[in-house]
């Protein structure tokens, strides 16, 4: 995913009221921009942090500028990691990618259709449809949480809807179809688990879903100011 207009490099002064954020602007001026990020955001929102942000080309639209990546600060030496921060860029990603037959366990399915209801009161990221296969229910979360170097997690704040989520795709698969959860880690990482000590209900829904048959997939992206890519998939613990 290229970003279409270059993004503006910029500097956090706060996060607040978890949509907005003040920055500084390259000429030195102080603006409000949009953060699509309801999470804690837990170690990406330091003031003083090196930021890049978009800007809209709507001139209706009351704040300019939103938020897309962030150069977290190094772990235990290592060098600084630049990490994506806006939860609408996943499912931007991966609708790229099953155009592109890039991630490996749904390159069968010929048909991809979007925002699809089901369950008791959802709707699934992806259904994915192909002659001759079950329906696979695709769901999509965005990872942006590291605390051990090269460790990714999810979720960075209690996760009711996301678990709910879980148990769904759950029933999806008892009645024969097929679901995954598919991780979009928008850092670099080696390894990916859920975070049970923050959400353990999560947690129990996760482990509930894979005994169930739900797969689980993690894959990384390779984050620059001019593009966020699915690089890779990871193991998930």
């Amino acid at each position: 995913m290229r970003f279409p207009v270059p993004l503006v490099e910029a500097r956090l002064l706060r996060r607040y009221k978890r949509f907005l954020a003040d920055v500084v602007l390259p000429d030195g001026t102080e603006a409000t921009a949009h953060v699509a990020n309801p999470g804690a955001m837990l170690g990406l929102a330091e003031p003083g942090a090196r930021i890049w942000l978009s800007a809209s080309t709507n001139p209706k639209r009351k704040l300019a500028w939103s938020w897309e990546i962030v150069e977290a600060a190094p772990m235990r030496g290592g060098a600084a990691r630049l990490v994506g921060v806006n939860t609408a860029t996943p499912n931007r990603l991966v609708a790229e990618a099953l155009a592109a037959g890039a991630l490996a366990p749904f390159r069968d399915y010929a048909r991809v259709r979007p925002e699809v209801a089901y369950g008791t009161r959802s709707r699934v990221d992806f259904l994915l449809e192909g002659d001759g296969l079950p329906p696979l229910y695709l769901e999509v979360k965005n990872c942006h949480l590291m605390r051990d170097d090269g460790i990714a997690e999810f979720p960075d704040c209690i996760a009711a809807r996301s678990a709910r989520h879980l148990d769904e795709l759950a029933a999806m698969v008892r009645d024969g179809a097929r679901a995954a959860l598919v991780t979009i880690v928008q850092m670099d990482a080696r390894r990916f688990t859920p975070a049970a000590d923050i959400d353990p209900a999560y947690a129990a829904a996760w482990a509930r879903a894979r005994e169930a048959g739900v797969e689980t997939h993690a894959f990384v992206c390779r984050v620059t100011p001019e593009e966020i890519v699915v690089e890779r998939e990871i193991a998930v613990m």
